[in-house]
């Protein structure tokens, strides 16, 4: 097997699959064992289609209210070819293209499971996009995130059907004329098809995967600045150590003791006598914070795992058991609440971040009002700390539970939604914000470590300095501060631990 192929449906998806499937561009191909459980299910559902009396939900009825509406056989392709066009109504902003191929990796993904009663043709072909970097025009809004992400979904699946629009090789192009250059015909849908693809949690499924890579980055990152704030406040390592951790055990708190210690070792300024005895809550309740939201981090991650690796679309088709069962699994319950937990942890990153830097332009601790050597006739890092102040408190905004709300659709039917989309999304606001706080945190502290001269922080924190300072000067005197803090994100975004 070749090391550059990822065998859609062989095993589970790990974050540490996925991104390396995204990142070394693989090849997604399905093994033969995979194609034959893919057609088993189809093959029992058109017997049970040739057999049943009664309707079958999606598959010989109408959608949602419609499904006392029945369906003759040979208008049931035709059936799931409207079901995609007229469900296509995602609207808003393009979604990235990195969200895109994601989206198209777990929905191919999750029909090789054998449930949902597709062709091998229909998951051929988004593998096919995928590979060749064919990648359909999402929007992203319009899901509701119950009965799935139905309108982002079909917009994504219009493509295969020869509809809607696609960008290939760096242009939008329609559909048809891409699968023209391949010599593709178009996917004839055949029963349950349309429902396959357009039920299920992929749109608020890879929205939450590529947060969630964020997020690992993000809390590791904001551990560093803060250490580094730390030593510019001239703090303390006592709330660090491990004893005070272990009597109060909760997983992340520990790890946040644990990475502060070891950011923190061989520093001169951590080491040497303080005349104070304590820290504001910002300094000294790191770990309980830091942690909690890494706690919360983990707490998703497992949420989402198991949703990756699920069937969600409706109805389920059991060939074993002789059942072919309309139920919920589409329903984004568990990913809405969960990313709502994730914004509001993430959130609270940014939140306590703020808080440092208000309390080292203080001028506490031998440090010059506003960092900056001239007070008053330089106002310094006054007013970075409104813009960090104004995005904490947007984020308070977006940290509304989007799981709490929900609006009744298709006449009554769908009379509960989760709204997981907008959970979703409005995660990448939260943490666009908590990139430009935690920026102007570094700024702060960076500036602050230099009234601390000649002494030096740890190994570790000097060389990240060391590195920062080639992109942001020290500042001497008042300069416009807007391109410091836009390179500063820039630094932080691409710079690796």
């Amino acid at each position: 097997m070749s090391s550059n192929v990822f065998h859609i449906g062989s095993t589970p998806l790990t974050f540490e699959s996925i991104e390396k499937i995204l990142t070394e561009n693989m090849r997604l191909e399905l093994t033969a064992e995979v194609v034959e459980r893919i057609q088993r299910c189809r093959d029992y559902l058109d017997h049970k289609i040739e057999q049943q009396e009664g309707p079958l939900y999606g598959i010989t009825t109408g959608f949602g209210s419609l499904c006392n509406k029945t369906v003759p056989p040979d208008e049931l392709n035709i059936l799931q070819e409207n079901l995609v066009k007229s469900h296509a109504c995602s609207v808003g902003e393009e979604v990235s293209p990195v969200i895109v191929r994601l989206m198209m990796l777990l929905k191919a993904h999750a029909l090789s499971l054998g449930h949902s009663g597709v062709q091998v043709i229909t998951v051929q072909r988004i593998l096919d996009f995928f590979n060749n970097d064919i990648l359909p025009i999402v929007y992203d809004r319009g899901s509701l995130g119950a009965s799935g992400d139905l309108a982002p979904l079909a917009n994504l699946f219009l493509p295969l059907i020869g509809v809607g629009d696609v960008y290939y090789k760096g242009k939008k192009r329609d559909a048809i004329s891409v699968l023209d250059e391949y010599a593709w015909k178009p996917v004839k849908l055949k029963s349950k098809e349309g429902l396959a693809l357009l039920n299920g949690t992929q749109f608020m499924s890879a929205n939450g995967v590529f947060a969630l890579m964020r997020a690992f980055r993000l809390s590791e990152k904001a551990d560093l600045i803060a250490a580094l704030s730390l030593e510019a406040f001239d703090g303390l390592l006592d709330p660090f150590m491990d004893c005070i951790q272990q009597i109060r055990p909760h997983q992340g708190q520990i790890e946040t003791g644990g990475a502060f210690r070891r950011l923190l070792e061989g520093s001169e300024l951590i080491s040497r006598k303080k005349e104070h005895i304590q820290d504001p809550y910002s300094f000294r309740c790191i770990p309980q914070v830091h942690g909690a939201t890494k706690d919360a981090i983990r707490y998703v991650t497992s949420v989402l795992l198991t949703e990756i690796n699920s069937v969600t679309d409706n109805p389920t088709i059991f060939p074993d058991e002789d059942r072919i069962i309309s139920g919920g699994n589409f329903h984004g319950q568990p990913l809405a609440i969960s990313y709502d937990f994730l914004g509001i942890a993430l959130a609270e990153l940014g939140n306590i971040s703020e808080r440092r830097v208000a309390q080292l332009i203080m001028g506490l601790r031998g440090l010059p009002e506003f960092l900056v050597a001239s007070p008053g006739l330089n106002s310094g890092f006054m007013i970075p700390q409104y813009a960090a102040a104004s995005m904490v408190s947007q984020n308070k905004m977006y940290c509304y539970p989007a799981s709490s709300d929900s609006i009744v659709s298709s006449n009554g039917q769908e009379d509960h939604v989760s709204m997981g989309a907008n959970a979703a999304t409005k995660l990448f606001k939260i943490m666009d914000n908590l990139d430009h706080i935690l920026a102007i945190e570094l700024m702060n502290a960076a500036q602050g470590i230099e009234f601390r001269r000649p002494a030096k922080t740890s190994p570790l924190l000097e060389k990240f300095l060391k590195e920062y300072r080639k992109e942001v000067p020290f500042i001497k005197e008042d300069i416009v501060m807007y391109p410091e803090i836009h390179r500063t994100v820039a630094f932080l975004r691409r710079y690796s631990l």
